[in-house]
């Protein structure tokens, strides 16, 4: 594959030279073409969590920086978050598929939250990726991340096979790793929005603690049946509107309804039986990835409370550290403006740059 060299423009390459060196309170590189936060104090000191942002329709862009300031500032992890960027001058474009620079910091990562679609990345920034998830490392993955990678099919990258339609392994990526990969549309896309319900024999899981109340606008994703080691956490219930008080669809669509936000408990084969009791057994003792990945999370749906406390839960239960999420669940209150753009391609905001996402919104 073409490996794309990214070039800085001379004003851009002095501000990363001006702060590539990493502060005292920090572990991961600080560079202007991606965002960085400080880890702090809290429930989440010491850990570090990347955030990749490459999709071209629900602006990823906009929701990952606002949900890194959440665990920067209100619950202490150090944050990185990464773009799809043009390669050239360094501005941010969801359309661009093959460039998003500082994967090498997924290396250091303690979490990895993916919100990709159709992405191709060049093999060195790949095996960033696929590296950390083969090694059974925590994961999160938001809406298309079920569809992130769609390679050529005459490419002859080793990492072909994570093609969302790839037959081996079936459903690529989005299947193979987080249960499930592009199906349908379920609910009318931009018109009928999304009811989340807790799954009522799991509604007493950690991760579901203060989550009461999920809409989103966008439509539920279709679900033809997850992996035996999956645990729906929220059923989508398809609503006859696009607006909070909107009635659920009547007829077989809301029967039954499909899942939502699901947790895997993956086991990993190279460790399977060996009686791994270390920080990633599972029961038995054998090796497990936990992950977390819903088919929610546009940026529009992150306007609501309760889906960022999910998030944030959730973000805790794949560090294996549910017995840190508080009653009330962990606080999701917004930080810094947040007036999230409308999904659709074509939409993005154009002519900015990962700093002007940093305290939030651009007006």
């Amino acid at each position: 594959m073409h490996l794309v060299r990214f070039v800085l423009p001379a004003a851009l390459t002095l501000a990363v030279a001006a702060c590539t060196s990493t502060p005292p309170h920090s572990t991961m590189q600080q560079d202007a073409r991606w965002l960085s936060y400080p880890g702090g104090e809290g429930v989440g000191a010491g850990k570090r969590v990347v955030l990749v942002a490459g999709d071209e329709e629900y602006r990823s862009e906009e929701a990952l920086p606002m949900l890194a300031r959440l665990l920067s500032e209100h619950h202490g992890f150090e944050c990185a978050v990464l773009f799809s960027q043009d390669p050239e001058t360094g501005e941010i474009n969801p359309d661009e598929s093959t460039h998003i620079p500082g994967l090498e910091l997924i290396d250091q990562a303690d979490l990895l939250i993916l919100q990709l679609r159709f992405r191709q990345l060049v093999d060195e920034d790949m095996a960033h990726v696929m590296d950390f998830v083969e090694a059974g490392k925590p994961l999160f993955g938001i809406r298309t991340s079920t569809h992130a990678f769609n390679y050529k099919g005459d490419s002859p990258s080793p990492f072909a096979k994570w093609t969302w339609t790839s037959k081996d392994p079936a459903g690529g990526f989005g299947r193979e790793i987080l249960g499930e990969t592009w199906v349908a549309h379920h609910g009318h896309h931009g018109q009928e929005a999304t009811r989340g319900l807790p799954h009522p024999d799991h509604a007493d899981h950690p991760v579901l603690r203060g989550v009461d109340d999920v809409f989103g606008p966008t439509d539920v994703y279709a679900i033809r049946d997850l992996p035996a080691d999956a645990l729906t956490l929220l059923q989508g219930q398809v609503l006859a509107g696009m607006t909070p008080d909107s009635p659920p669809v009547e007829g077989a669509k809301n029967n039954p309804m499909h899942p939502v936000a699901w947790l895997r408990e993956r086991p990993l084969a190279s460790a399977a039986g060996a009686g791994n009791e270390g920080p990633n057994s599972g029961e038995a003792g054998v090796a497990t990835q936990r992950i977390f990945a819903t088919t929610m999370g546009a940026a529009t749906d992150l306007e609501s409370e309760d889906l960022r406390r999910l998030f944030l839960n959730a973000g805790l239960w794949c560090l294996r550290m549910e017995d840190r999420i508080p009653r009330g669940g962990l606080e999701a209150s917004m930080l810094g403006r947040y007036e999230p753009t409308d999904f659709g391609f074509g939409s993005y905001r154009k002519g900015l740059w990962p700093a002007d996402y940093r305290d939030g919104t651009p007006e």
